[in-house]
């Protein structure tokens, strides 16, 4: 704005408007207007296609249920889900085609659903809710999923055994906590959480959290000093430390 107020300073009768200066400023003021509002059309678009991507499959619910729903939207994800005695997994290949075939096991419960690397956030977990069996959830990668995301896992209190969050990035110690209430988790994966901060830390709070539950990743060498009286090695393995006044100069300690 002050870019082109100045280009539309009058000039005095004595002098004459340079274009040339005038014609920079005013370039570079509709320059600079341009970009911001490129930006932020650009912001809203990305914004609206997340909102699409992750809008509620209501229509589908009324029609197939909960279950076919559920699957109808995973695999429009490109992601993978398994029923209920079923073996093989519905997954889309590499053009996003899947078969219909699921459409089949209407009466089937959904038990396993793999959602890696999509773009599924807060509101599309309504698709997600209604399923009282699921048994397995992979939301590893996932850019969206967040700690409010994480708060509304408590549905799947009674059913869930498995659950993946590796290398979400905006999970923090804060979602992690809600995750209390999965009482049945077997199996953890919060590997790579660039977010959390103290991850040694959090790992023993976690385990001691859900007593039941295997923790994988948040090693405790990531986060929290070595065990006093033990040090590491160099091909890993812990060895009992000796003291400096105990140690003499070219003697082995026995």
């Amino acid at each position: 704005r002050q870019c082109g107020a100045f280009t539309r300073r009058p000039y005095g009768s004595g002098t004459s408007p340079d274009p040339q200066k005038g014609g920079i400023l005013q370039y570079l003021c509709n320059w600079f207007c341009d970009i911001e509002y490129l930006v932020g059309w650009s912001a809203k678009l990305r914004y609206r296609n997340l909102r699409r991507k992750n809008a509620y499959y209501g229509y589908t619910k009324d029609i197939y249920g909960d279950n076919v729903a559920a699957a109808f939207f995973v695999l429009s994800h490109r992601g993978r889900v398994r029923f209920q005695g079923q073996e093989t997994w519905f997954c889309p290949d590499q053009r996003g085609k899947y078969s219909s075939d699921f459409l089949q096991l209407r009466d089937v419960p959904v038990v396993a659903i793999d959602l890696t690397g999509s773009v599924l956030n807060y509101d599309g977990l309504d698709n997600l809710v209604k399923l009282t069996a699921l048994k397995s959830l992979d939301l590893s990668h996932c850019l969206h999923i967040d700690d409010w995301t994480l708060s509304r896992l408590h549905v799947f209190k009674d059913s869930l055994e498995e659950l993946s969050l590796a290398g979400c990035p905006q999970v923090t110690e804060r979602g992690l906590a809600c995750l209390h209430q999965l009482e049945h988790l077997r199996r953890l994966d919060l590997s790579h959480l660039p977010s959390v901060a103290t991850p040694g830390l959090i790992r023993i709070l976690v385990e001691e959290m859900l007593p039941g539950c295997e923790v994988v990743g948040l090693g405790p060498r990531d986060g929290l000093a070595p065990i006093s009286g033990t040090q590491t090695s160099r091909d890993g393995r812990e060895e009992p430390s000796v003291p400096s006044e105990d140690r003499r100069a070219g003697e082995i300690p026995a």
